[in-house]
């Protein structure tokens, strides 16, 4: 893997601290929507690569004003450019993140999934000689019942 093992921790006051950007983000940005599945298939799709040519378009229209219908807005679209671009740019930003939050989270979850099975495979050669243990291998144990038939984890790596 690219990456050593992570060696980390994040404390009660980081993880309250991420959160209150993640507020602060929403409290800047009020008017995000949530559209149905029904609205997204009716949106006309539009992405990173579509920038240019909407930004192109406003160019258009601020210099042939005429050749639009009174009824078309030039002050509203460029609003709405101006903010499609601002969006696009913090989405990406915000894709990023994600993206790295979820590796990181895979990753991390790979390790403690590992010494997890370490404690497992230890719990359970303990149980057979230690009073009282057998109880907590059994519940180690049911994460692995419904497994596709396969009742037990692949062997710990040490």
């Amino acid at each position: 893997m690219p990456y050593q093992n992570i060696d980390a921790s994040l404390s009660a006051a980081d993880i309250k601290a991420v959160k209150d950007a993640f507020d602060t983000v929403l409290n800047k940005l009020p008017f995000l929507v949530s559209l149905t599945t029904q609205e997204r298939k009716a949106t006309f799709k539009t992405g990173p690569d579509s920038v240019s040519f909407v930004r192109n378009a406003l160019t258009a229209a601020q210099d042939h004003p005429t050749i639009l219908p009174a009824s078309f807005e030039i002050p509203g679209f460029e609003k709405d450019v101006e903010l499609f671009t601002a969006l696009t740019e913090l989405g990406t930003l915000a894709d990023s993140v994600a993206s790295q939050l979820d590796d990181t989270r895979l990753a991390v979850g790979g390790e403690a999934m590992q010494e997890a099975i370490q404690v497992y495979d230890y719990v359970k050669t303990a149980a057979k000689r230690t009073p009282g243990l057998k109880p907590v291998a059994e519940q180690l144990g049911e994460r692995f019942q419904h497994m596709g038939g396969r009742k037990q984890p692949p062997a710990a790596k040490e």
